[in-house]
């Protein structure tokens, strides 16, 4: 293949790409809100329109559902469209989603909007990582990733703080969902400003190519190893124990511990918080490190005691909280570069996507299984104990990652090994 004129061209100015991460940035964090914007508005739900637990989970398993096949169109249609249309294509699906989701009342209503939002939104943040790696240079892109990663989480933190600076929208379920449909249109704002700056770099400075997307290769499947298997199954136990936690969260704190919306939902966004500050740096820390397997162990360790202090006893749990935090500060950390050590390049879409698609069916199903264990038992402000069957739910995944953890360690520590338990940054002969 010859070279055309743009061989000449020169890369994009630093400036230019901080803009451009600012836009992608700001799609993430409109992202990452609509989607933390129900757990806050549980009380609210459960009072005014007679929502059950196992209605609110819904809501949220109902995301995760079309995440289970969009990894396997979600990636041909970024690598058709380009980074810059299926961005704005999959943030003005979220938009819709987050419309309709606030329009009505009913449960019908709702969860075809959060349906819609979910065909959208993990497809979305694909594009944003494809779009970023464009711009950044290797050396740069782990750096910029992980702002943008952090940048998206005070989304969630601002969602889940809701209640605190948005207090006089909480009289009503439907006003907070309008500010859910505000973050949305925000994402989109974001999205078009990043289509229309790439449209203007493409013919004016050489961008490098977008990020491999993960998309999900049949044949490849049955050529991973044990070690794969056995981190893709400490992914979901982990994810289905923290994120349904996450849906009830609030609810849970106001009506068994803090007795207030306001540190309730601050409680919960502690987990955001710590992953903001604590995952770079873990990273960092694994990365100098090596022994990925026992981080995981301990980080999947931390939820077993976490869920049983907080179901027995009715101290304002700080502690218990930022314990959680730090798991999820530092199990993701790990997990996810972990694959990149057990999977050949040339796998590793595959390999991811099958991963997230594994994790959306433990998510599915998780988050109504958990609001199904709060009704039986009753869980409210005046039978707080009732949340204890999830709690041991909870209890009971945290168990199973350790395990899974633990089989991964041996399975490393053997003559089957990949590296990921010796291989450190900066050691002679590893990977710089």
């Amino acid at each position: 293949m010859t070279a055309g004129p743009e061989s000449s061209l020169k890369p994009p100015p630093k400036a230019f790409r901080w803009i451009v991460l600012l836009f992608t940035s700001l799609a993430m964090f409109g992202n990452y809100y609509v989607y933390d914007s129900i757990s806050p508005l549980a009380e609210l739900l459960s009072r005014e329109l007679g929502f059950s637990d196992a209605n609110i989970g819904t809501l949220n398993s109902i995301y995760s559902l079309p995440n289970i096949f969009m990894v396997l169109i979600g990636g041909f249609i970024i690598d058709r469209w380009g980074t810059k249309r299926s961005l704005f294509f999959f943030a003005f699906v979220c938009l819709v989603g987050a419309s309709i989701t606030a329009s009505h009342g009913s449960l019908f209503v709702m969860a075809a909007g959060r349906l819609v939002f979910g065909l959208g939104a993990e497809s979305q943040i694909v594009a944003i990582n494809s779009a970023v790696a464009k711009w950044f240079r290797a050396r740069e892109l782990s750096f910029a990733l992980g702002l943008n990663l952090t940048l998206a989480r005070l989304g969630s933190v601002a969602a889940l703080n809701s209640p605190s600076w948005a207090r006089e929208y909480y009289a009503d379920w439907q006003l907070p969902l309008i500010i859910a449909v505000g973050a949305a249109l925000v994402s989109a704002l974001g999205s078009a400003l990043y289509w229309f700056t790439e449209a203007h770099a493409d013919r004016a400075y050489a961008l490098g190519q977008a990020a491999a997307t993960d998309k999900v290769v049949l044949k490849d499947v049955l050529r991973f190893g044990r070690s794969y298997w056995y981190l893709v199954a400490l992914c979901v136990t982990f994810y289905s124990a923290i994120f349904p936690f996450r849906t009830f969260g609030v609810k849970f704190l106001m009506e068994a511990h803090a007795k207030d919306l306001e540190l309730a939902s601050f409680l919960l966004s502690m987990l955001d918080i710590f992953a903001m500050v604590g995952t770079p740096l873990l990273g960092l820390l694994v990365d100098r490190i090596g022994k990925r397997s026992l981080f995981m162990m301990f980080g999947s360790g931390l939820l077993i005691p976490v869920f049983l202090i907080m179901a027995y006893t009715d101290v304002t749990p700080y502690v218990p909280m930022a314990m959680l935090g730090l798991a999820f500060s530092l199990v993701p950390a790990v997990i996810w570069p972990s694959v990149a050590y057990l999977v050949e390049q040339n796998r590793l879409g595959t390999a991811y996507g099958l991963m997230t698609m594994i994790q959306n069916i433990g998510l599915t199903a998780f988050n109504p299984l958990i609001g199904g264990l709060n009704d039986f038992a009753g869980a409210s402000s005046q039978n707080p104990g009732g949340y204890a069957p999830g709690m041991w739910a909870f209890t009971v995944l945290g168990c199973g990652g350790l395990l899974f953890a633990f089989l991964l360690r041996r399975r490393e520590t053997g003559p089957d090994a990949h590296g990921l338990e010796t291989i450190r940054a900066g050691k002679k002969g590893d990977i710089d």
